[in-house]
């Protein structure tokens, strides 16, 4: 039977700076608090979590934070709970953060502006468990998976994408910047496809978000319940560490493989290298990658390639200046930061751009009003942001205390990453004095006849070679 969720305040929400009051009354009991914004279900081993307001595609909001928190960390001590399970109710898993609120909040000065902070160092909390979790973490990443929403799923070892998912960061549209741990995750996608996602806020789809290591399982949402009920008859002898679990699971997610609908991700082959050598690590600048596409747009030959290069400058220049100068910087210092270091600096930017007027003039335009005019970003150019201005938002003002500590609290690379498809360092590795056929054999074995293998090693192969 579901379970409603019984909020409480926890110890670990009191005694620290960024919690003292005026917005401690953020993290009791709000009076205006949906009841049900979270539902949580027992089905033997089995404890899910599903977010529950479809009207809202499910964005998450403080109410839901304070109540998930809670019972994770039940969760750690319960011999029955197994596997957890996330989803949403609807047609989006979590289409990302209640923006509208917190834009909202910061119109009423540094209080509200301060309220705002404080729901991202919850937000952060959560995310960081999640990163950090002890017992085996499952996302169904089951339609639309943006911003907050990535949050509460990119960092767990299972993250089950279907035909019906829709991945995107699409914060530099609103005047933000890629959060909940994406400068984690982000710069360590392969090539320069976190950068440009970051940049562009380009959505990927259906299985897409497998390829690009964004899921690590691919199924039809039909079969999403069948699985549930698999993972709750799973049993673990008490003897077992955490990643012989890990591959149980593993293995039992693949029975529900039934083939990918596409043998290539959308960007592929000269698309792909093109965005590697555009958004690549030796651009200085927004400006630097401006000129690169604008040589694609003028010296390709294809005109599909012309298109995608004008449609890409853009939607670069449409998004907030600022927004975009930060998120660049993100991209390049990110790929040096552990998972808790990663949280604690985000926490920093947050609070910087709650009180920039982009973000209210962002959420505004584009969420509120819905305008199709650009905003009136300040500054308004790329030519306008001065480093100085970049640097402010990086410089660490705040201490967050996290909930996880001790060990596992802490890495600079994802411990449960082989649960994907192997990465392309894996393949061109293997691939030296191989052929095609042999590196497939070798990774097929390796990665225990995982769905996807033989397409992502000729998909490399031919872009590669």
């Amino acid at each position: 039977m579901p379970l409603r969720a019984k909020i409480t305040h926890p110890a670990w929400m009191t005694g620290t700076r960024m919690y003292s009051t005026p917005t401690e009354d953020l993290l009791r009991p709000q009076k205006d608090d949906e009841p049900d914004d979270v539902v949580f279900t027992n089905n033997y081993g089995v404890r899910s979590i599903e977010l529950n307001r479809p009207k809202k595609l499910n964005s998450l909001n403080g109410s839901m934070a304070r109540k998930i928190i809670p019972r994770l960390q039940e969760w750690t001590k319960s011999e029955l709970a197994n596997v957890i399970v996330i989803k949403g109710a609807g047609r989006a898993f979590c289409a990302g953060g209640d923006v509208a609120a917190l834009a909202e909040w910061n119109k009423k000065g540094p209080d509200g502006q301060q309220k705002s902070s404080d729901y991202f160092g919850l937000e952060y909390k959560l995310d960081h468990l999640i990163a950090t979790y002890s017992k085996p973490y499952v996302a169904f990443i089951d339609g639309i998976t943006m911003g907050g929403g990535v949050g509460l799923s990119i960092h767990a070892p299972f993250r089950i994408a279907t035909e019906n998912t829709l991945f995107a960061m699409p914060e530099t549209t609103i005047g933000f910047f890629p959060d909940v741990g994406a400068s984690f995750f982000l710069p360590r996608m392969e090539g320069q496809l976190g950068t440009y996602l970051a940049l562009t806020s380009e959505q990927l789809r259906g299985v897409d978000v497998f390829y690009h290591g964004v899921a690590t399982h691919y199924i039809h949402s039909s079969t999403l319940p069948n699985l549930e009920s698999r993972l709750a008859e799973l049993q673990f002898p008490d003897y077992m560490d955490l990643n012989q679990r890990f591959k149980i699971i593993n293995s039992t997610i693949e029975e529900f493989s039934t083939g990918l609908p596409s043998e290539r991700p959308t960007i592929s082959g000269e698309l792909r290298n093109t965005i590697d050598r555009v958004f690549s690590n030796d651009q200085p600048s927004i400006e630097a990658i401006l000129n690169s596409l604008k040589d694609v747009q003028k010296d390709s030959a294809s005109e599909p390639f012309q298109k995608w290069a004008e449609r890409t400058i853009g939607t670069i220049q449409a998004r907030s200046p600022i927004s975009v100068a930060v998120t660049l910087h993100q991209m390049r210092v990110g790929r040096e930061w552990s998972i808790a270091e990663t949280f604690q600096r985000e926490y920093d930017i947050a609070a910087h751009f709650m009180a920039h007027p982009d973000f209210v003039e962002g959420v505004t335009a584009r969420l509120i009003e819905r305008k199709k005019e650009r905003p009136n970003w300040k500054p308004n150019t790329f030519e306008e942001v001065r480093p100085d201005q970049v640097a402010q938002f990086f410089e660490k003002k705040t201490e967050l205390p996290l909930i996880s500590s001790g060990k596992g609290s802490d890495y600079k690379e994802y411990p449960h990453a082989w649960i994907g498809l192997p990465r392309e360092e894996e393949i061109l590795r293997e691939a030296a004095g191989k052929n095609a056929e042999e590196v497939v054999a070798t990774l097929l074995e390796k990665y225990e006849g995982k769905q996807g293998v033989r397409e992502k090693v000729a998909e490399v192969l031919e872009r590669s070679m």
